[in-house]
């Protein structure tokens, strides 16, 4: 038996184990429920040890994402629903389906005319009045910007170049402004996620991801903030004691230690 199959079987035989009538008692309380967010958190561990840099790192946290597949898997599989087996085949039989330019007679050179295709498949399949209604609710509001503006896109709906989204940022802030010195605060509110749609969209067309893109951004701000407060703090001063001006020197400062790097 392969390695990777052998590996596999004994990952699924211990989670039997586990929710067997004599397995652990943590393990066997657990629903789909409960677990819920588990998924969410393993995720966003695995990126982060992605962002990293550390293969080994990132190889335990794509386990601990696997386990939660499993775990779910187990728990369909006692309530007479699905097992792992029919979530493998599940993507395994998409996958065939939704590349018939590789399994099939179907043509697609190019990236964009895969994905097209894609859409267009996947929207047969489930037979969907709209292609971004199946968007998950869920996700952060960058990422479902991002995913709704890029369904859309392969249809055709998308500026024909940057100048447009350019365009469409400066109209939006022209918007905000015109909102600020209304104080109307349901315009400003609608005035204000406008902007953020086109920034987003911006990110979108130049192939670049918002969500990522921002996480980068507040981590940065953090550094430098951090240092501002350990500046301060070493000066056996408060925060609240230091004037702006003050602040902005160490912010300025921050910024010049990271260029150095």
């Amino acid at each position: 038996m392969p390695t990777q199959t052998k590996n596999l079987v004994r990952l699924l035989k211990i989670m039997a184990r586990l929710r067997a009538p004599d397995g652990c008692p943590w393990d066997r309380e657990q629903t789909h429920a409960s677990i819920r967010h588990n998924l969410v958190e393993e995720t966003y561990e695995a990126l982060d040890a992605l962002d990293t840099g550390d293969m080994v790192e990132f190889r335990d946290e794509l386990g601990d994402l696997l386990l939660q597949v499993v775990f779910h898997s187990q728990m369909a599989s006692e309530a007479g629903t699905f097992d792992f087996d029919k979530v493998a085949k599940s993507i395994a039989d998409k996958l065939i389906r939704r590349h018939p330019h590789v399994f099939g007679k179907a043509k697609a050179a190019t990236s964009a005319a895969v994905l097209q295709q894609w859409e267009a498949i996947k929207k047969k399949e489930k037979n969907a009045p709209s292609i971004v209604a199946e968007v998950p609710r869920g996700l952060p509001a960058l990422m479902r910007a991002d995913k709704v503006q890029r369904k859309v896109a392969r249809v055709g709906f998308d500026w024909k170049n940057v100048n447009g989204v350019i365009a469409k940022i400066e109209e939006e802030l022209r918007e905000v402004k015109a909102a600020l010195a209304s104080g109307r605060r349901r315009q400003l509110e609608e005035e204000v996620g406008d902007l953020l749609f086109a920034v987003v969209n911006l990110a979108r067309f130049e192939n670049l991801h918002a969500e990522d893109l921002l996480d980068r951004t507040v981590k940065k701000f953090v550094t430098r903030f951090q240092h501002i407060e350990r500046a301060v703090h070493k000066s056996g001063r408060r925060l609240e004691d230091c004037t702006l001006a003050e602040l902005d020197a160490l912010w300025e400062s921050a910024k010049r230690r990271r260029l150095k790097r």
